[in-house]
């Protein structure tokens, strides 16, 4: 497929909402997405608590807001969803999300709220790799996003199960419902899946990444935050995830979602077939890992081990509420009180953005 455009720009605290509008006018937001459509935000809560590096930032939100505004596009809409192990309305307050849209008179609207918005089956005209197969009653997705803009909000970040997360993972928390752990053994096939699905629903696709806090180690959750400044935009969902892998420090088409969306030209993975415009970032190498904790080792067991054969058991079943009470048990009990806490603290005193984010 032809060459796609991914912007990339150095930015700082003073600036960075003015460079979100020079972001999205390089990387040609306008082109991308229908202006007379409504345009969701789909932004990343990762984790409720406000962990430096895993969620959306709310200059990010603002950013997004405001080139939207420039290039003249009508209603915006935020559109949240929940997880098994997130508490979305929770998240919305302590990343600070709910300034930003009542600033804007941006409307929230949830996924699993049926006043908002239904759940309807869908027959994809592309031929899927595998959610068919997960869920063979059926696929269903929310119909408020048909014939709508969407624009994904993700964060530069490790994954434990991904390698890197981005825009592609983004679309996860919309388009699956609270079941959607069910993929997990095959995140990198339902990934490609869900683009698929993006590009048959929606009437435009974007995505901001915010790297300006950037997130090292075993996310999406107890990441190490790196300053590193960055904010990236693309209408290639795949694009704008390689070029963050690369800045990383990882090879691209080493990662299985961005290899086979690549192959399946919904989007160039091969750093060779990338237009960057902004500023250079050649030199960039974070050298981040993923690395492990305790999620990921239990992860790693039941999702991709022998022992994923059991899985129907401990997920389909009453069973799942034990590990969802063990997660909350690890990320919000513990770890949050013994690490998470001092690194935020930390963050908002010592880290220009920290203190960008004690101004909101």
């Amino acid at each position: 497929m032809k060459k796609t455009k991914v912007a990339v720009i150095k930015t700082s605290p003073e600036r960075v909402l003015d460079d979100y509008i020079r972001l999205a006018k390089l990387a040609g937001m306008k082109e991308a997405m229908d202006g007379s459509a409504t345009t969701i935000l789909k932004d990343n809560i990762s984790w409720h608590l406000p962990m430096p590096g895993a969620n959306s930032t709310p200059w990010q939100l603002e950013g997004a807001v405001l080139a939207l505004k420039e290039e003249g596009f009508g209603e915006i809409v935020a559109v949240e969803n929940k997880t098994v192990v997130t508490r979305p309305k929770y998240g919305e307050k302590q990343n600070k999300y709910d300034i930003i849209y009542e600033k804007y008179g941006i409307t929230i609207l949830y996924n699993f709220e049926p006043e908002n918005m239904s759940w309807v089956e869908y027959t994809p005209k592309s031929k899927l790799r595998i959610l068919p197969k997960i869920y063979p009653e059926g696929l269903r997705l929310p119909d408020y996003f048909f014939g709508k803009n969407i624009v994904q909000l993700p964060t530069m970040k490790c994954h434990i199960y991904t390698t890197t997360t981005g825009a592609m993972k983004n679309a996860f928390g919309g388009l699956l419902n609270v079941k959607r752990h069910y993929t997990h053994s095959w995140i990198h096939e339902t990934l490609v899946d869900l683009l698929k699905i993006q590009k048959e629903i929606h009437s435009g696709l974007f995505a901001f990444m915010d790297g300006t806090t950037a997130g090292n180690g075993p996310g999406p959750r107890t990441v190490i935050p790196v300053k590193t400044d960055y904010i990236l935009a693309s209408e290639d969902q795949v694009a704008i995830d390689a070029v963050a892998a690369k800045m990383m420090g990882f090879n691209p088409m080493d990662l299985k979602y961005i290899r086979l969306a690549d192959e399946e030209e919904l989007g160039n993975g091969r750093p060779e077939n990338i237009e960057l415009v902004g500023d250079d970032i050649s030199g960039v190498d974070l050298k981040f890992h993923v690395g492990d904790n305790f999620a990921s080792r239990v992860g790693d067991l039941l999702w991709f081990s022998p022992l994923k054969v059991f899985q129907k058991l401990f997920f389909h079943t009453p069973l799942v509420k034990i590990f969802v009470a063990a997660s909350d048990t690890y990320h919000d009990k513990y770890w949050w009180k013994k690490h998470g806490v001092q690194i935020f603290e930390e963050w908002k005193k010592e880290s220009p953005w920290g203190r960008l984010w004690e101004s909101y």
